[in-house]
């Protein structure tokens, strides 16, 4: 059984991945529209309204004012529904530019499509893709986090 600072230790290592990605992401969707001129869809927007906030609430995290206290609980609490929720816009997001969701039910009817193409990496890399990747991953390691704060 490992000892409490190695479990802390462990799980703040998780909960540092998690802000990360989260950190990485928000950075890259502001490079793709700052830098590169790509206008966000609506549905781009979306995802970005779940993932800013997680990059200060699981900041918040990383620095528990004391070591004995649980901190992950309380950042899984409310960092994994927002995760959830733009895990979801992302992967809806995913199926529309794959052609999988008829155009009759996208919400992207004014302003930037949300099917155009804008990136391509390898042949199927897209910016949803990407989104959603990030979110399934943010995903998994609350989900280590909070199984292992039990």
């Amino acid at each position: 059984m490992p000892r409490s600072d190695q479990m802390f230790d462990r799980n703040w290592m998780l909960l540092f991945l998690a802000w990360f990605l989260a950190t990485a992401s928000t950075l890259g969707s502001l490079f793709f529209s700052e830098v590169m001129d790509f206008a966000p869809c609506i549905l781009c927007w979306y995802q970005r309204i779940f993932m800013f906030p997680l990059v200060v609430i699981l900041a918040a995290g990383l620095f528990p004012s004391d070591r004995s206290i649980t901190f992950d609980k309380n950042v899984v609490r409310y960092s994994l529904p927002l995760a959830m929720l733009g895990g979801l816009t992302a992967l809806y997001h995913s199926l529309m530019y794959a052609g999988i969701i008829p155009e009759s039910l996208q919400p992207c009817s004014q302003g930037v499509s949300c099917t155009e193409e804008t990136i391509d990496l390898l042949g199927f890399v897209t910016i949803p893709l990407l989104s959603f990747l990030s979110f399934s991953t943010i995903i998994a390691l609350l989900m280590v986090l909070r199984r292992r704060s039990r």
